[in-house]
């Protein structure tokens, strides 16, 4: 492993500054922005969480998949299908039912995907998700199809909210916290993962896989855990992000949606931990800004990305590294 890789993952005081300061921007925002603007911090926080879990693959075990969508939509219709047919409205049987689901469906894909690579993987992982949306839309009758399921406003920890509170007012407090508490946990413990033993046999593998090999690291398995690790929170992503949407529909399982995802992650910055999280957020709001902006807003996001894709390789997280470094560089006697 090299220097560069080795100090990223080092804990020092001004990281450690850096996310005290973020956690008390989030923690006062929603005392401070409108319910719209606060619901679109929900929004790249949920997103930020399926960036970890795609970035678990991507970055760190160097497997491309174009097939997330699956694992997203997976939690969010296991949140669907317990309200519409089990009555249920907790926001914590809501979290479990979708890493379940996500993870059963990881465990299906996976055992097929990992025994391939590059291009081969990524293929593989895109149509077998699309086996999932082409169910959803033959089964209208059991996932409403187009129509989609709707997700009214759930419990949180028993409760629901005050008396006479709005649905928005709801989302923008309340359920604003109880995301920014998931994501923090969530964040926390990929951080553990990354920076564990099997994070970096990971990243061994994706460095040499022959070598990685030869040391004894077993490369299809460690593969496959970190396959139902990354479809764990995606799942967990899509969980969260249906009440606030509201409703469900195959959209979220079709491969447009996992392009979504990917552009997320290569946006911020796939080889550092926190530029998932980065590109979730900016992605979010330049997707927002567009679309009220223009009709043609798919063109305009679509010359934007590629733009500061093709200006900065490393992400936008990577290339703000470069830069500190070579401010420091020079100004080093």
């Amino acid at each position: 492993m090299s220097a560069t890789s080795s100090s990223a993952g080092r804990v020092t005081p001004g990281r450690l500054a850096l996310v005290a300061l973020g956690s008390a921007i989030l923690l006062v925002l929603p005392l401070v922005l409108p319910p719209f603007e606060t619901l679109q911090v929900s929004y790249g926080l949920i997103f930020g969480i399926a960036a970890l879990g795609f970035n678990l693959l991507l970055g760190y075990t160097g497997l491309l998949s174009f097939g997330h969508s699956a694992f997203f939509g997976a939690g969010a219709y296991a949140a669907a299908f317990l309200v519409k047919y089990g009555g249920v409205r907790s926001m914590e049987a809501f979290v479990v039912a979708g890493v379940l689901a996500s993870l059963l469906v990881a465990a299906l894909i996976g055992s097929v995907c990992v025994r391939y690579t590059r291009i081969f993987f990524g293929i593989l992982a895109l149509a077998l998700s699309q086996v999932l949306w082409s169910l959803a839309m033959k089964f209208f009758w059991v996932t409403g199809g187009t129509d989609g399921l709707r997700v009214p406003t759930p419990t949180l920890l028993g409760v629901l909210g005050a008396p006479g509170a709005d649905k928005t007012t709801f989302l923008a407090t309340r359920y604003y916290y109880y995301v920014l508490v998931v994501f923090a946990i969530a964040t926390a413990v990929m951080w553990v993962i990354v920076h564990s033993p099997f994070g970096k046999a990971l990243q061994a593998i994706r460095d040499n896989e022959v070598r990685a090999e030869f040391v004894g690291v077993q490369v299809r398995r460690y593969r496959y855990v970190a396959f139902l690790v990354s479809g764990a929170f995606t799942g967990l992503a899509g969980a969260l992000w249906v009440p606030l949407n509201g409703l469900t529909t195959p959209d979220i399982l079709y491969w447009p949606f996992s392009g979504r995802i990917v552009f997320m992650v290569v946006l911020g910055g796939f080889r550092t931990f926190w530029g998932p999280i980065v590109g979730a957020f900016v992605y979010n709001y330049l997707e927002v800004w567009a679309v009220g902006a223009t009709v043609y807003w798919q063109l305009v996001l679509g010359v934007i990305l590629v733009t500061l894709v093709l200006a900065m390789p490393t992400g936008l997280v990577g290339t703000a590294g470069q830069l500190i470094a070579r401010l420091r560089e020079k100004g080093r006697p």
